[in-house]
């Protein structure tokens, strides 16, 4: 076989490479190099996400439309401009745009809300709406989506009777739940929890004991959030009469997951699933001749189906050779070897200094593109 005469293409499949690129710029700027190394090739960039930061983005350059508004950000009081990416009568909502960690300046963590993303579902309903992908990842709460809830018409009042304030640290304070008020076009919307993680909501391995650390809580502070999430939990359980309180996902985005499978009757999916998917990556590999993977960091976490894995499984499994690029690859060789890569590079061993793969990684993705290109050259003449 001559692929100098008709080469296929290669697909070149990374997520964002957090600090320092975007999933679109980190394709955009690898494919360059592969394209100036191999002229002619057919190189074809497709950015990816697991539900998390970007996953509108890269629907957007997949043909989906972009639709703009307004929303409360993860604080009350802070407005934030969002986006939501709708197809058809689909509609996909990115938490992180209205409710995510990077909105922050000063990490909330008993007061940040999912209000926003309430806001948001909220318009793709006012859009005609009739199926939601509510994409969780890279959030800056732990409210147990009782923010979203409420933005969508539900009521958790305090023994007063008055309204609780927004956030996971006040959700011990309910006593009641009240779902009359939920918006009634809600009902027959089919409601799709596309996430990275599946942990369950309490819990050692749950929303507040894993991630609320990372939002800035201390372990005082997640002791409050965990007691917050029981106590919802059980109001909501109670009130509806389905226990999602250990099903996959339901720990997402801090319980937010839990709010999507319970009150919005969500079913579960994985988010890189549904992104490769919508992407159309696994037809796009049944005519390729190389697939390029990888992220910011490419480790143990990867390999539990964040989207750069699952699109290497997708190789794998249509028989194209795999390359992956990480900014750093933290995996113990045994692991690495185990992936049968063709080849592997990481920009901490190009880079002149550990900075160096921040401050330069567009010449360095583009460097390893060329590099990428000349060994593909070089193996198939």
């Amino acid at each position: 076989m001559s692929n100098a005469a008709s080469p296929l293409p290669v697909v070149v499949c990374l997520d964002k490479f957090r600090g320092s690129a975007t999933a679109a710029q980190a394709c955009s700027w690898l494919a360059a190099g592969i394209r100036a190394a191999v002229p002619g090739i057919p190189v074809i960039e497709r950015p990816l996400a697991d539900g998390g930061e970007g996953t509108v983005e890269a629907l957007a350059a997949a043909g989906y439309s972009l639709v703009r508004t307004t929303v409360m950000g993860p604080v009350e009081g802070m407005e934030v401009s969002a986006a939501l990416a709708v197809r058809g009568t689909r509609a996909v909502v990115e938490l992180a745009q209205a409710s995510g960690l990077d909105l922050l300046r000063i990490r909330s963590p008993l007061t940040a809300t999912t209000y926003g993303t309430g806001q948001l579902i909220r318009t793709a309903l006012d859009l005609g709406c009739t199926q939601i992908i509510l994409a969780v990842g890279g959030s800056a709460t732990t409210d147990g989506g009782a923010g979203m809830l409420t933005a969508l018409g539900a009521r958790l009042h305090d023994a007063s009777g008055t309204q609780i304030p927004l956030g996971g640290g006040h959700l011990r304070d309910a006593v009641t739940l009240d779902l009359s008020g939920l918006d009634r076009r809600l009902a027959p919307t089919e409601f799709v929890l596309a996430s990275d993680v599946d942990n369950p909501l309490l819990g050692r391995n749950g929303a507040a004991q894993v991630f609320a650390p990372q939002k800035g809580a201390d372990p005082t502070q997640v002791e409050q959030l965990e007691d917050g999430l029981e106590h919802f939990s059980r109001l909501m359980t109670l009130r509806i009469g389905r226990d999602h309180t250990s099903s996959p996902g339901a720990g997402a985005a801090g319980g937010t997951g839990f709010a999507a499978l319970t009150a919005l009757e969500a079913r579960w999916e994985a988010g890189s699933t549904f992104m490769l998917t919508e992407l159309d990556v696994p037809r796009l590999l049944r005519a390729a001749s190389l697939c390029v993977v990888g992220e910011g960091r490419f480790d143990a976490q990867s390999l539990r189906g964040k989207a750069p894995y699952s699109a290497m499984a997708l190789a794998r499994k249509a028989e194209v050779p795999v390359v992956l690029v990480a900014g750093d690859i933290a995996l113990e060789d045994p692991d690495l070897t185990s992936l049968d890569l063709l080849h592997s590079y990481s920009l901490l061993e190009t880079a002149e200094t550990p900075e160096d793969s921040f401050t330069r990684t567009e010449a360095l993705l583009t460097a390893l593109g060329e590099r990428i290109g000349t060994t593909w050259k070089t193996e198939n003449p």
